[in-house]
């Protein structure tokens, strides 16, 4: 009976650890294979006119996506500016002050408003940006991705405060620090790491966001100076061409969309990064 129990727990055992290797090996397949399509399709179109031309006019092979890549650089620029102060604010807030009821309400709020879909932000940003100033702007474009970096950064940046030891808050203030004194100089420096890794994953987040951007930003086959006119933006610019007729656009897509995804991996390797060093200091 001991015997026939053994083997039992050892096939069961065997079974769902395979089955777990290969929900695993199914998950990093996909990713690998998305990752070769852009590569073979995307690749081919890279060159450095890609990065240094603007577009060409229909029926013009070549050209670039230049004002794009400035443009979604000064939408991502915009957006930390306007959302990720609010997120840092609110994350201390809710990690130090927050009490019971209110800290429940403004962490549900934030959570619905971090599970909102992306076009609502860009119809609200329509209204309160483009409406009132009657065109579309880099502007209106780096509000609705700045609200969009507020949940993220917010929940993120609580998480990485309550994770900072009590008692280096109480050496501070046995020291004579006050509350205020205490969070800017010991506990903000302690999760500085973390804070940072949440504001990064959350522009990494909204970079590929194209619906708010529709509604907003808009699009321009030219330079946008200033602050105040419509802007490109590699999301926009992938889906005009995608949805195009003309072969060489959508070469040009798939070459935008490496590019894109190059960005986002880039920037969670500094996000893995940051991690890593913050634990070895921890444990130093």
């Amino acid at each position: 009976m001991k015997g026939f129990r053994l083997i039992w727990r050892k096939s069961v055992n065997m079974v769902m650890l395979t089955l777990t290797g290969v929900a695993a090996f199914a998950v990093v397949s996909v990713l690998f294979l998305i990752l070769g399509y852009l590569v073979y399709y995307g690749g081919r179109s890279l060159n450095w006119n890609f990065f240094t031309q603007l577009p060409k006019p229909v029926g013009e092979t070549g050209g670039g996506m230049a004002n794009a890549i400035v443009g979604s650089a000064k939408l991502l620029f915009l957006a930390a500016v306007i959302g990720l102060p609010i997120g840092l604010l609110g994350g201390v807030y809710l990690a130090e002050f927050g009490g019971k009821t209110f800290g429940f309400v403004v962490r549900y709020t934030t959570d619905l408003l971090n599970g909102v879909p992306s076009i609502i932000m860009g119809i609200f940003a329509y209204s309160l940006v483009v409406v009132p100033m009657r065109h579309f702007s880099t502007l209106a474009g780096g509000v609705a991705l700045g609200i969009m970096t507020i949940p993220i950064s917010l929940r993120s940046t609580e998480e990485f405060l309550r994770a900072v030891p009590v008692s280096l808050r109480e050496g501070a203030m046995a020291l004579g620090s006050n509350r205020w004194k205490t969070i800017a100089t010991v506990v903000l420096p302690a999760a500085r790491g973390g804070i940072i890794t949440g504001m990064l994953l959350a522009l990494a987040r909204v970079a590929g966001e194209t619906a708010p951007l529709l509604f907003t930003a808009f699009g321009n086959q030219f330079w946008s100076p200033g602050w105040n006119q419509p802007i490109s933006s590699l999301p926009v610019v992938i889906y005009t061409y995608a949805i195009s007729p003309y072969d060489d656009w959508h070469r040009q897509a798939w070459a935008a969309g490496l590019v894109l995804l190059g960005l986002v991996f880039v920037t969670n390797i500094v996000v893995r990064t940051f991690l890593m060093r913050g634990t070895s200091y921890e444990r130093s």
